[in-house]
Parts: C-alpha cells; structure tokens; sequence
C-alpha cells in the first residue's frame, strides 16, 4: 500500500495539498494490487469514504483513472474500475469518456471468475451490474444504453457459468432501470428482443453457458418484478418497476422460450 494511504485512516478532508494530492495516487496504485486485503478491504473501503469529499476536479481525475484501468492486464484492476466509478456516480459526477470505457470492456471481459483463492473477489460481471445500477439513478441517463449493455454483457459467448451470484446482480440492475418513473411501454420490454432472438437459437444439447446465466438472470428479474427492489441498505419501501405486468408478462414469454412446461402469456413460440 502506497505510504500516503498506509499512513491516513481518516477523512479526505484532513488532508491538503500535496499531501491529498500523494494520497489519491496511492489510492488508485492500490486498487490495482493482486492482494485482496489492500485493494478491496483497504483501498476501495477508503474510495467509498472520501469520494463523496472530492471536489469536483478531484472526482473528475479519479474517474479518469479509474476508466484507465479498464485497459489494465490486471483483471483485479479492470474488475474493481466499475464499483469506483459506481461510487462517484452516487456522488453526482459522470462524463461520457467512462461511460465509453466501460462499455468498451464489459461485455467483452473474459475473465468472469467471482472468487480466486489468490485475488480474492474478482467479480467483473457483478461488478459491472453494480455501475450500471448506479447509472440508472441518474435523472438524465438515457435508459437505452444500460438495457443494451446488461445484455451484451449476457448474451456474450463465455465458458463461465456464474457461480457467485453474478446473475443476481444484473438483475438488480436491470430491476433499477425498470424503476424509473419515465420509462414507457415499449422501453421496458422491447429489450428482450435480443434476449428472445438469441434463445431461438437454441440446439438439442448441453446448455451454454450463456444461455444459463441469462435464464437464471431473469427469473431473478421476475421476482423482483413481481416483489419490488429493495435499497442496498434495505431501509424504506420496496421500489415497483414502472410497468410491472407488462415486464411480468414480457419475462414470463420470454422464459418460456426456454422452459417447456412454463405456459406462455403472450403466446411466443418456444425453441
């Protein structure tokens, strides 16, 4: 762990000058280390506390960084960009250039392990799944892209079955942008065209991995249709997708695609 960082367990508002300035550079060497302890108990634990003290050109340089490490040979580094930037996204903050980033790198990582008994928590789909949910929060963000990219992300060629979970968290990301209040219709089913188009596909045999961890993403997704998203923190009500039945119905025709003895709502052939 960099000095400036081993040295400073305390508020980003303690610091000043050159001093805050070594502490953010460390901060963003350790995110990168293959050792489980500084990068994700030390370093990240630390980004969570001082990101919301940055100012705004702090924020906007260690997004930045962070979007470069989608480019790291690292996947620990690539695999923990996502959960920084999900956070300075929660602090009000986003530019186009990261979201290029990202987008470039997630539906194409091939390293999909959840835990490495070396890394520790590897996790890049749900990582992934978690800026995306942090993206749906935003006012202005335009639904579309996020859609898009949970299925890209889905409906990549993989030899990795999801093992840790990761179809939950997509899900949960998906279920946030059904919750926004301005969605229409049209927005909040007709991303499973793709989903649909791809189940038709399907050959007698082994299921692909692909295949799996999509059907397993969505029946997660039903349920937190049909139940209501709770906040991280559990606190409050459960939010409601804005077009509950007709994502309810959309998921059910598209599952049934794959699941025989599932009745189909809207009538879709099955493969």
């Amino acid at each position: 762990m960099g000095d400036a960082l081993r040295l400073h367990d305390g508020d980003i508002g303690e610091l000043s000058g050159a001093v805050r300035a070594a502490a953010l550079e460390a901060l963003v060497l350790d995110l990168r280390s293959p050792d489980p302890v500084v990068r994700d108990e030390r370093a990240y634990v630390t980004a969570v506390r001082w990101i919301p003290g940055l100012d705004a050109v702090e924020r906007r340089w260690l997004g930045d960084r962070a979007a470069e490490l989608f480019d790291d040979p690292g996947i620990q580094a690539r695999a923990f960009a996502p959960l920084v930037l999900a956070r300075i996204v929660d602090a009000g903050d986003w530019r186009q250039e990261w979201w290029e980033a990202f987008a470039g790198w997630y539906p194409v990582e091939t390293d999909l392990r959840g835990y490495d008994a070396t890394l520790g928590w590897v996790h890049a789909a749900a990582h992934g799944a978690d800026l995306l949910a942090a993206l749906a929060g935003r006012t202005k963000q335009d639904p579309a892209p996020l859609f898009e990219l949970a299925v890209a992300r889905l409906l990549a060629d993989t030899g990795q079955v999801f093992d840790a979970q990761e179809d939950d968290r997509i899900a949960r990301a998906l279920a946030r942008i059904l919750c926004r209040p301005g969605l229409v219709v049209t927005e909040s089913v007709g991303w499973l065209d793709a989903v649909a188009a791809a189940f038709r596909t399907g050959q007698p045999g082994p299921v692909p991995p692909w295949a799996s961890n999509t059907m397993r993403t969505l029946r997660m997704l039903y349920l937190l249709a049909d139940r209501g998203l709770l906040t991280p923190g559990g606190d409050g009500p459960p939010s409601t997708v804005t077009h509950r039945e007709a994502v309810l119905d959309a998921l059910a025709a598209t599952l049934a695609m794959v699941t025989p003895y599932l009745p189909s709502p809207s009538g879709r052939d099955q493969v």
